[in-house]
């Protein structure tokens, strides 16, 4: 085992960056954090700049590293990071020009719908499905493919530049290993499994990019990042940089990283994330499941030459993003936490349902065209309604497609282990043991998302040997037991698919 004591995680993440560091018990010793700027330049969009991702993740690297000093009384530097694992908000996409280093726009979250038409061209010869065998999901906006479609042919030259060979591609993990390793003085481009399986250009079954979805696409596979492992050394930090020399070693999209910080290392095991979306995946073990009910069949991970594991994932785009919505948006809560004292001051929803379908439905739906709609209003109710049905939103949405996952898997699930900001909300969680009707767990770690990043790291450099030790470290925090009458349980559901309907088809060609 190395003798440096601690791993070094980048959350790159949605609404902020984070650095953790953690310790061999997979416990945290200090944090950096810091919020980016979201931008709505029109309906549907959303973006992220770039540029100041990367400020910010330098910045919460010396912030980490300064409050770890701090808390441990000895001064902490690079020369204790046994290793750097990056995990990211995936489909996200960045393009950005390899000789000067700059992004040529903005990325592109993955909540994004501009390129609805994008997919509906993709999908004319073919359908919607026509490359799931291959790639594991259902032609939408939410993954990459589409996204550096639309950059390449809106942003003045892009495409020119690109079959000059002078742009790249990448997810915010790729980009941000590109600058950790030395940006435009050797910086590496690659990616991992995990991300590039969200790109909807990777065969799932070679692990290699498809040519002939790039082709079709319009997408030069000079672009494209080197496909490796979610557990091995890539190289080495800049030596110009806080980390200097620190290998960069471990690499997974958000929720697989959570998944692996969750130990669900068996398959029929399942995590659910909560933060701006949320994100159910269930291990299926070394062969990828095919999905017959809207579930996305991804890579869960890949520790260096092992066999590569699966999953089956339902994701869901606004979770977390809806409290938010009701703060800055409505301005019905003052912070994010007050939502769970407003919902808790009445009894129930008040008949009240809210389907959040700001980027269209999700799984288990994949309906680009459907819009949020709150639905059974009538003058009884109040704001603290409104809260509670925006909480329930989220259970709701987990609870169908957990339903999906289970058709499709042939497994019950006998508990659901759960992370994530939201985890926080206790009338949350019980309501979401409640509609489940199995146990919810959470773990005594809940930034299971970058402890997952750091687990796949520290084990490429011999600072874990292995899984055991992943599943040796989880410990359970807290359990909520349902409490529901399984009539009450079935009313409401019967009434929240109601609701979902109304959101259907809503988005006319005129409109988008």
């Amino acid at each position: 085992m190395s003798q440096k004591k601690y791993v070094m995680a980048i959350d790159q993440g949605t609404t902020s960056s984070r650095a953790i560091i953690f310790d061999h018990y997979g416990r945290i010793v200090s944090v950096g954090q810091m919020e980016h700027e979201q931008i709505f330049p029109s309906p549907g969009w959303v973006e992220h700049d770039a540029s100041e991702i990367w400020f910010n993740v330098r910045e919460v690297v010396g912030r980490a590293l300064a409050n770890a000093t701090k808390q441990t009384g000895m001064e902490l530097n690079h020369h204790d990071i046994a290793a750097l694992g990056i995990t990211n908000q995936r489909e996200t996409t960045i393009v950005w020009d390899k000789n000067t280093g700059q992004p040529i726009y903005n990325a592109i979250v993955w909540q994004d719908t501009r390129s609805q038409d994008l997919v509906d061209r993709l999908a004319a010869n073919g359908g919607p499905d026509r490359w799931r065998p291959i790639v594991g999901e259902t032609l939408s906006t939410y993954a990459s493919i589409t996204k550096i479609m639309w950059i390449l042919e809106n942003v003045p030259e892009a495409r020119e530049r690109a079959e000059r060979g002078e742009l790249l591609f990448g997810n915010p993990d790729t980009w941000v290993i590109w600058n950790m390793t030395g940006g435009i003085n050797g910086g590496l481009h690659v990616t991992d499994v995990t991300n590039a399986s969200r790109t909807m250009l990777m065969d799932l079954h070679t692990l290699q990019w498809r040519e002939d979805i790039c082709h079709e696409a319009g997408i030069p596979l000079s672009m494209l990042p080197e496909i490796r492992s979610s557990s091995e050394v890539y190289g080495q930090c800049r030596q110009d940089g806080l980390l200097a020399g620190v290998p960069v070693a471990g690499d997974l999209g958000d929720q697989q990283a959570a998944t692996f910080g969750q130990a669900c290392f068996e398959p029929g095991m399942a995590k659910n994330t909560y933060g701006t979306g949320c994100f159910m995946l269930m291990n299926t073990g070394t062969t990828p499941m095919p999905s017959e009910n809207g579930m996305i069949t991804t890579v869960c991970y890949k520790i260096g030459n092992e066999s590569t594991v699966y999953a089956l994932e339902g994701s869901i785009a606004v979770t977390g993003s809806l409290i938010q919505w009701l703060r800055d948006n409505l301005n019905i809560i003052e912070a994010s936490d007050d939502v769970e004292d407003l919902a808790s001051s009445v009894k129930d929803n008040g008949g009240v349902y809210f389907v959040p379908a700001f980027s269209g439905l999700f799984a288990p739906y994949w309906k680009g065209d459907a819009r949020g709609t709150i639905v059974g209003m009538t003058r009884y109710n109040t704001k603290a309604h409104l809260a509670r049905a925006a909480l329930e939103a989220t259970a709701f949405q987990t609870r169908e497609v957990l339903d999906a996952m289970e058709s499709d898997s042939h497994v019950c699930l006998g508990e659901l282990r759960v992370d994530g900001g939201m985890t926080a909300n206790n009338l949350l969680m019980q309501f979401q043991s409640d509609i489940l009707g199995v146990p919810v767990v959470l773990p005594t770690v809940a930034e299971t998302t970058a402890l997952g990043a750091a687990y796949a790291a520290g084990i490429a450099v011999g600072f874990w040997s292995g899984t055991a030790d992943v599943t040796n470290n989880w410990q359970e925090h807290y359990r909520w037991n349902p409490t529901m009458d399984p009539t009450e349980r079935d009313r409401t559901l019967r009434l929240w698919k109601k609701a979902v309907t109304r959101t259907f088809d809503w988005v006319d060609e005129d409109a988008r």
